[in-house]
């Protein structure tokens, strides 16, 4: 698929990860519907966007609320018409804390986020991209740390909605994709909670020793993998994940 009069929507993208693939899909000449819960962090995106000759658009979503998610598909068809790549990258990791420890509503908040949010903003897009036969969604898959076990929860069982997702599309004949992606460790408002606070240092100090030694990854070089998935997907790949440093031709390669 080629971005260029295509439209995205990217949520969480008032920043971090979520506002590099809105940054890169835009230059790519796609129209971008940027969607979170912090609207100011939105419209810095879309400035951001529009700064650079592209086209975004900022809906405040919620992505565990159902009606919200409503709103924004209907927002994003009224703007641009279409949906044709739908990439859920919003998370929450507010749970540190080891199982007898946790605050039952923080660790639930922190599934719901990562995985209902997936699947509600999914249910809402699918049946656009299966009335036309195209489309590609993303869910941004993360890691399964010890003392983050609501995160690693959501976050395992949007993976198997990926994979369970793939082999009912491949059932209904569709061509319509469905990806995870995988970032690899990256600096942001997640991962500093994690590196500064006491909690984040006790469960998950491989994260500060990360940051210490400069080996995380930077946002953009998951924006640049998933931008060339974008460019060369088929059905045949549909269920596969991947990340910066994925080589893509290796999926196509004969057995």
């Amino acid at each position: 698929m080629e971005l260029p009069g295509r439209t995205v929507i990217v949520t969480g993208a008032g920043s971090g990860i979520g506002r590099a693939l809105a940054l890169a899909f835009a230059r790519h000449g796609a129209g971008v519907v940027c969607c979170a819960r912090r609207f100011e962090r939105l419209e810095e995106t879309v400035r951001l966007i529009e700064r650079d000759g592209g086209v975004g658009f900022a809906q405040r979503c919620d992505v565990t609320r159902r009606e919200e998610v409503q709103t924004l598909v209907t927002a994003a068809l009224e703007r641009f018409g279409q949906i044709d790549v739908l990439f859920n990258n919003a998370g929450s990791f507010q749970s540190i804390a080891g199982v007898a420890e946790s605050d039952p509503d923080t660790w639930w908040t922190d599934v719901s986020v990562n995985m209902l949010g997936g699947y509600l903003t999914i249910r809402e897009v699918l049946p656009h991209m299966l009335t036309r036969d195209t489309g590609i969604i993303v869910n941004m898959d993360g890691g399964r740390p010890v003392g983050g076990s609501g995160y690693a929860c959501g976050k395992a069982g949007l993976m198997e909605l990926t994979r369970v997702l793939s082999k009912e599309l491949r059932l209904l004949g569709s061509a319509v994709m469905v990806f995870g992606a995988g970032p690899g460790l990256v600096r942001t408002e997640m991962t500093e909670l994690q590196a500064q606070s006491e909690a984040g240092r006790r469960w998950i100090p491989s994260t500060q020793a990360a940051f210490a030694a400069g080996s995380t990854r930077q946002p953009e070089e998951l924006a640049r993998a998933t931008i060339e998935l974008i460019r060369i997907a088929t059905p045949e790949v549909s269920g596969k994940s991947y990340g910066p440093d994925t080589d893509f031709s290796t999926w196509f390669a004969a057995d």
